[in-house]
């Protein structure tokens, strides 16, 4: 296998198992914020987040739609955290269009969110990918666009 069909199927595979990421948003003093959430991904592999309104990245997002997600592989058992898969995508943040389907995508994949997902300050959330970069090992670094990692 290629390095780039590695990469690839590496980055394409974070996309589809993580099911929560650290989120990166400008504040309005245009300093970053990050702030840990969870995830789904719908199937063009473009991730969904249910947030709050009460959430100080959903404010940001609002004013400022651009972020990025950071997604670390789990179930690594070694000591340092930098020899884990790691894939950052950028792009923009911004309400689904279409709440209900948004709904079930990502409660199929967290179910325990259905307790407060009804809430009236929670809203779905899908990001529009620009552009990927993935570390997966000592000199196994690649950058993506999005039409190479996600299906349209």
């Amino acid at each position: 296998m290629s390095d780039d069909v590695q990469n690839l199927a590496s980055a394409r595979h974070l996309l589809n198992s993580c099911n929560h990421a650290s989120l990166a948003t400008l504040g309005e003093d245009d300093m970053p914020f990050a702030s840990l959430v969870t995830l789904s991904a719908d199937a063009g592999r473009q991730p969904i987040l249910l947030l709050s309104q009460l959430a100080v990245h959903t404010r940001n997002l609002d004013k400022r739609p651009q972020a990025s997600l950071l997604l670390v592989q789990d179930g690594s058992t070694a000591a340092d955290p930098l020899v884990r898969e790691r894939l950052t995508v950028s792009g923009y943040v911004r309400a689904c269009q279409d709440q209900g389907a948004a709904s079930a995508i990502f409660l199929r994949d967290h179910p325990h969110a259905a307790g407060y997902a009804g809430f009236a300050d929670f809203s779905f959330y899908a990001m529009a990918c620009t552009s990927a970069h993935l570390v997966a090992g000592f000199g196994r670094i690649a950058s993506f666009s999005a039409d190479q990692l996600f299906f349209k």
